[in-house]
């Protein structure tokens, strides 16, 4: 069973979640807005988001359902996202380690997921930013939009109650972690090719070989293999 509530607008989506938790018997509790004025990404960081554009979109799952590590499910959440926008818009997307979706070389969403106890029940709150219909963007970002890379316009409601359903679907049943970490690496943004990284502010190149199933990405570096945690590495494209 699951429930999906729609906000006007609100400050951030995984913040007012909270507020809906309402249903103790109901695994998935779902919130989205198209006006989101205070967004949060990963570590901190702002979300721009233009109001009637994009969309904010935030799931409560239970803990006790999920028979994963934060790490595979941080992977598989990203997974279903992915795939979920691959279909809808019969394009390839990629997975930028560790939770960016990307669509033809632009950034087009961003994932958060945080752990919280509320109401005496533990969550997993997945926080999705999508940019869906917004055209301009900063020209030195690698920001873009569904619209901006494919050329289609969707329906923003269609768009989000489609997402929820599909993650429902997914979260119902999870694969193994095996499938899981094939699935990831199969869609990693800039697997096996030549690239430049930043590490400890200073540039250079690498090949992104894997991601691991303890949240590390594995990179062939000039001076032999490394893995990284987030934050430890930044990939420049």
């Amino acid at each position: 069973m699951s429930e999906l509530f729609y906000l006007k607008e609100c400050s951030s989506t995984n913040d007012e979640i909270s507020q809906v938790l309402l249903y103790p018997n109901t695994s998935f509790i779902g919130l989205y807005t198209f006006n989101q004025k205070k967004g949060r990404g990963q570590y901190g960081n702002t979300w721009s988001f233009v109001p009637e554009q994009n969309l904010a979109y935030t799931l409560a799952v239970k803990t006790s359902s999920v028979a994963l590590t934060d790490f595979l499910f941080n992977y598989y959440t990203a997974i279903c996202i992915q795939q979920y926008i691959a279909k809808l818009t019969e394009n390839p997307v990629k997975i930028k380690w560790p939770n960016d979706i990307i669509l033809k070389n632009k950034k087009i969403a961003g994932i958060l997921i945080e752990k919280k106890k509320i109401n005496s029940e533990n969550y997993f709150i997945i926080g999705a930013g999508i940019n869906i219909l917004q055209e301009k963007f900063d020209k030195i970002s690698n920001a873009g939009s569904i619209l901006t890379q494919t050329g289609k316009q969707f329906d923003l409601k269609y768009f989000a109650k489609g997402l929820h359903n599909f993650l429902i679907e997914k979260l119902g049943k999870f694969p193994s972690e095996e499938e899981i970490l094939n699935q990831f690496n199969l869609n990693l943004f800039r697997k096996n090719e030549i690239s430049v990284f930043e590490i400890d502010d200073k540039r250079q190149n690498g090949i992104i070989k894997s991601a691991d199933k303890n949240g590390e990405l594995v990179i062939e570096l000039e001076n032999g293999t490394r893995s990284f945690y987030h934050k430890e590495v930044k990939l420049l494209y």
